[in-house]
């Protein structure tokens, strides 16, 4: 049966111990240090998007288009986190999968989910944010938060159709060769092995970079020009602005590493790369550039406190709410105690 590049990112299984090839000390690496550090990347993203999802809500009232948008990518990014303890779990064990089949069908579809519904918010988040500095006023009914909700639902449901093969597919079976009983792609043809590498580059890269590229190019041109820099309204849009141009910078960054190894994955199906070192090596990189594309969604909410200065503020605003709360009824525990120890000391 053959196995992707997916499946060695998941589950461990590679293209060098299927062909025969020696297995080498660079697996022993993976399993050593690989639960260590998605438990890290794991924390730090539930925790993170649940805060930046927790700050959005709370401040509803001053929710943006680009606050629905950025929302919805959190959401995403906080699915996928929960996620990742499933995973972790199966490395310690050697890459045993001890869930079932529902919930192997379920974590291989919020996986393939995450990634697709994250670079699509990310380009409708990019276009929303040229649309505001380039047309503010002629897109400006395009640009209601009922409209930004209806977008946010399709790309949902387009992520979701996209990944439907990880569902449907996706099985439990003991492989005796590595001596694992694994989750995996069942593939009912082999050809489907490559029109998952070609939705991951096309969808996933190589169709919204170049959007992203064009309105990240008008957006920064833009926000040079001084007229929109020194109007009160070009001020909180080039705010909104630099946030998105700072994420998705990061994002192309952690997820290129992953689209280079799925191009080389299908060059080594049709044969035109070959060879025991370089599958060992393909086997590896994919692991890591699994690794590195994921921890995207541990960062992306420290962009926001980082760069996003309105986000800040907000997030200040909740926190000095609470605060006060607290201070209110502190001091109101502390009268009722004096009161109490006075009624006693008059008895």
């Amino acid at each position: 049966m053959a196995l992707n590049a997916s499946e060695i990112a998941l589950f461990g299984i590679g293209h060098g111990e299927e062909g025969g090839c020696n297995h080498t000390d660079a697996w022993e690496w993976v399993y050593a240090m690989q639960p260590a550090y998605m438990t890290a990347i794991c924390v730090l993203g539930i925790a993170g998007n649940a805060f930046v999802l927790a700050v959005l809500c709370l401040q509803r009232q001053h929710s943006t288009v680009a606050d629905v948008y950025l929302g919805n990518l959190a959401v995403a990014d906080l699915v996928m986190m929960c996620c990742l303890p499933f995973w972790i779990s199966t490395v310690l064990h050697r890459f045993n999968w001890a869930y079932g089949t529902a919930m192997c069908q379920l974590v291989g579809l919020v996986v393939g989910m995450n990634y697709l519904c994250s670079v699509l918010f990310l380009t409708v988040v990019s276009l929303d944010r040229y649309v505001a500095l380039a047309r503010p006023l002629a897109h400006r009914r395009r640009r209601r938060s009922t409209v930004a909700r209806g977008v946010c639902a399709g790309v949902w449901v387009l992520g979701g159709m996209l990944s439907l093969p990880g569902l449907l597919f996706r099985s439990v079976d003991f492989f005796p060769e590595f001596g694992v009983e694994a989750c995996h792609l069942a593939y009912p043809h082999p050809g489907w092995r490559i029109r998952y590498n070609v939705t991951a580059n096309l969808v996933g890269f190589l169709i919204p970079v170049p959007i992203v590229a064009f309105s990240s190019y008008h957006i920064v041109a833009i926000l040079t020009d001084k007229q929109v820099r020194s109007s009160a309204t070009g001020h909180a849009e080039r705010k909104a602005a630099s946030l998105v141009l700072v994420v998705l910078a990061v994002f192309v960054l952690c997820w290129l590493p992953y689209q280079l190894v799925i191009f080389l994955d299908t060059l080594h199906y049709y044969q035109v790369i070959s060879g025991c070192l370089l599958e060992h090596s393909l086997d590896i990189w994919t692991q890591l550039a699994t690794y590195l594309g994921y921890s995207n969604s541990a960062i992306n909410p420290f962009l926001y406190v980082i760069v996003g200065k309105h986000f800040r503020h907000r997030a200040s605003a909740i926190l000095h709410t609470v605060m006060s709360c607290d201070k209110k009824q502190a001091i109101f525990v502390d009268n009722s105690t004096r009161y109490k120890s006075t009624e006693r000391s008059s008895v």
